[in-house]
């Protein structure tokens, strides 16, 4: 299970002022929001892309996954029954040759009763009470042909949707419909790749995912584009912890199972670590010291003091823990989000090289680092909320590729009102964040200005 996808905003500049044919179209949830042209007589086409999981929101597919779990159901009830059925019957089996001692002892009493005797009584009464067991098996299979009837209802009942979901599909088989879902969620995911970076411009409704663990701490997938990767971390706490919990897809992160452990050489300060191509990248504690862990060979490859940057809740988030270092990734690469003394609290952003850890360049936003709730890095441009509780928005944008920041306006529903962690995943283009003990999702608008001459 990956998590939904966002809307995607794109603008199209083109020559002729016509948007036909640039894109899928209406009966695949596209939609045209407007059409003008510019001063140099180009058309400009403003269309809203669906979300990938527009299909899964189908009635339809609702209906079949409803009728998925029933079947599976009735297959688990109809299993309980079967070796149920199973093991009275080899009792009743196993009984049989004092049932029949017992029918012939009777039948010798009836005709000729002077044989009974006080001691053939005591062993006849011996024999019915070992017989008693029966009388519940006996119950049980009467209670078994109840459950019987009830399940061939529950399967008649299961026809009769199935049939009915049939008529409404037509003349589409269950795989030729899923072959065509998995085109066009390709196509889909194609065009989303071909636009490229953009600007944040809406952050949808909280998805939880799970709620696990402490107040605090942090959870992740690989942010490394491309990557089939679909593994899954957990690091819970932000104070001096070393276990992090590794799961094999988001579907197991969800159910709490498959998972394996990893105990870091060193611990970790915070929240703001990053899985990047395999390795995670983490704050050593009471340190500067930023430290590379491949999870693969279970080793720590590299540790790079930060220069200058302040760390043990010298200059931490709003909510403190400990999060004076913020690593991240975006679309652009690894970065390190953080501050020190010379310039005066406000955050800096650094991008660093994932090989060696050094600094390749870094920013001076401006921004005051203690009047930040959480940041994040979208296509080089990073973005701070002013609050870490309810009523949190995204309040400041700096882009590095310009230097220059501005103030924004971008609320977003904080459901467990505490915030300690909220990192971007450029691969499933959405927010993670862990409030209050609850991993939970946001997806994303982004505006794309995409020029083409053709």
């Amino acid at each position: 299970m990956g998590p939904p996808e966002a809307l995607w905003v794109a603008q199209l500049l083109f020559t002729l002022c016509s948007c036909k044919g640039l894109y899928p179209g209406s009966e695949e949830g596209w939609q045209v929001y407007s059409t003008a042209s510019d001063p140099d007589g180009r058309c400009v086409c403003t269309v809203v892309a669906p979300a990938r999981n527009l299909c899964k929101r189908d009635p339809r597919s609702q209906q079949l996954r409803l009728l998925t779990e029933q079947v599976q159901n009735v297959s688990q009830s109809m299993e309980v029954v079967d070796l149920r059925t199973s093991r009275d019957l080899q009792y009743v089996r196993d009984s049989e040759p004092l049932l029949r001692g017992v029918d012939g002892r009777l039948h010798t009493y009836v005709t000729n009763p002077r044989t009974l005797t006080a001691k053939g009584l005591q062993e006849l009464k011996g024999q019915m009470s070992q017989l008693r067991p029966l009388l519940s098996v006996v119950e049980q299979y009467r209670l078994d042909l109840q459950t019987l009837a009830t399940l061939r209802l529950e399967l008649l009942n299961l026809s009769i949707i199935l049939s009915a979901i049939q008529e409404e599909i037509g003349a589409y088989d269950y795989e030729e419909l899923q072959q065509r879902v998995l085109l066009l969620e390709t196509r889909l995911h194609s065009c989303m790749n071909k636009l490229g970076c953009g600007r944040l411009t809406a952050v949808s409704s909280p998805i939880t995912v799970r709620a696990s663990g402490s107040r605090f701490g942090s959870w992740m997938t690989d942010a490394m584009i491309p990557s089939s990767d679909s593994r899954v971390w957990s690091m819970d706490g932000y104070y001096k912890g070393r276990r992090v919990l590794e799961y094999r897809t988001m579907g197991d992160f969800t159910k709490g199972q498959n998972f394996v452990q990893h105990l870091l050489p060193h611990p970790w300060a915070g929240t703001g670590h990053v899985v990047y191509n395999g390795s995670l990248y983490y704050n050593k504690h009471q340190s500067n010291i930023l430290v590379q862990y491949h999870f693969r060979s279970r080793s720590v490859l590299l540790q790079r003091s930060l220069s200058g940057a302040g760390y043990n809740n010298t200059f931490p988030y709003s909510w403190g823990g400990s999060s004076d270092i913020d690593l991240m990734a975006d679309e652009t690469g690894l970065w390190a989000v953080y501050t020190s003394i010379p310039n005066a609290g406000n955050i800096m952003v650094s991008r660093l090289d994932p090989r060696s850890l050094e600094v390749l360049q870094s920013w001076d936003t401006g921004f005051p680092k203690r009047s930040a709730g959480e940041a994040f890095m979208i296509c080089g441009t990073l973005y701070v909320t002013n609050s870490h509780l309810a009523g949190a928005k995204v309040h400041f944008a700096y882009h590095t590729n310009s230097s220059t920041y501005e103030y924004t306006d971008i609320p977003f529903h904080n459901q467990y009102s505490h915030i300690s962690m909220m990192d971007y995943n450029p691969r499933e283009r959405a927010l993670y964040t862990w409030n209050n003990g609850h991993q939970v999702l946001y997806n994303v608008t982004l505006f794309h200005v995409i020029r083409s001459d053709g």
